[in-house]
């Protein structure tokens, strides 16, 4: 499976970035107009959360960070704006004491999963920092890999209107195959307190959706070139006190005659089960595989559905 290096995009520049935010205001008052927030109180709100005051009349104000919101939040801090306006306090006290009420706000991301999961950094406004329920590993291949060159071209049409042949540009790129470990651990505590003290169970629904994309989402660029759609091999899932990677399993490369593919399956395994025993653990783990392989393992499901819904039932009373 090829993974090529992502491309540099360019930035936008300042004005397209108040145009952007301009547009974005606009939607989330589309949003929240069955709320029947006033324009002053979205605009304030969004001003606070940011820390740039005068956001939404100076396009010259220069972003200083980037950073994911949910419209909930927008809804939170409006509602928490108009209350006290109507309490009679003026923008200052508001601010303090919406800065006071801060942790109050977790309970608006509980539609922001991909927040929960990745969390979020901020150091100005009033936005607050999330702690990234999920960590994810780099891929690895699971055997040393030789990069083969491939060479491209691209046409440019306009040559013809100048009686001129050949290509537009001419380039070589480095691709490789190969056996891929990917490794990632899920706190679910975490992600209940992200989600604002959501249950165990929506977190373990939210893990098997999770285990799903993991096992069958693929990079999407240079398809069209190399058409890389593999699905994993093998997927193990365990439920831990402690992040346990097996990644130690490759430090020494595979090296077979006959393929990478099935050793390295039966070394994955053969490592899982030395980290058990080494460490007297007991973890409650199930396995899905498609490749034959000569361990002797209780715990393998038929299906990757199977492997799912063991994820989300199997250990929903746990609290």
């Amino acid at each position: 499976m090829n993974i090529p290096d992502a491309q540099p995009s360019s930035l936008p520049d300042f004005v397209e970035l108040h145009r952007r935010f301009q547009a974005f205001r606009r939607g989330v008052k589309a949003e929240l107009r069955s709320e029947r927030f006033s324009e002053a109180a979205v605009t304030q709100a969004i001003e606070w959360i940011s820390g740039q005051a005068g956001l939404a009349e100076k396009p010259e104000l220069r972003a200083s960070t980037v950073a994911p919101w949910v419209v909930e939040e927008v809804a939170a801090y409006c509602n928490a704006i108009e209350a006290h306006r109507t309490a009679g306090l003026d923008d200052d006290k508001i601010e303090k004491q919406i800065q006071k009420d801060a942790h109050g706000f977790c309970q608006a991301l509980a539609h922001g999963v991909d927040i929960a999961l990745s969390g979020r950094m901020t150091t100005s406004g009033l936005m607050t920092s999330v702690d990234g329920a999920l960590a994810v590993a780099h891929a690895i291949t699971t055997h040393s890999v030789d990069a083969d060159i491939d060479w491209f071209t691209a046409v440019d049409d306009l040559t013809e209107d100048e009686d001129e042949t050949g290509a537009g540009h001419l380039n070589t790129q480095e691709f490789s195959a190969g056996v891929f470990y990917r490794y990632a651990s899920l706190n679910l505590r975490q992600l209940q307190d992200n989600l604002g003290g959501a249950p165990r169970s929506k977190a373990l629904e939210i893990g098997a959706h999770l285990l799903h994309l993991f096992a069958t989402v693929v990079p999407s660029d240079k398809q069209q070139t190399f058409a890389a759609h593999n699905l994993a091999d093998l997927v193990l899932a365990s439920f831990s006190d402690i992040p346990l990677s097996p990644a130690n399993a490759f430090e020494k490369p595979v090296s077979h005659r006959e393929g990478f593919l099935k050793p390295s399956v039966e070394r994955l395994i053969r490592y899982w089960h030395t980290l058990q025993q080494g460490y007297g653990l007991d973890d409650a783990a199930k396995l899905f595989c498609v490749v034959d392989h000569t361990e002797k393992i209780e715990y393998q499901v038929p299906t990757l559905k199977a492997l799912q819904t063991w994820v989300q039932a199997a250990h929903g009373n746990e609290e």
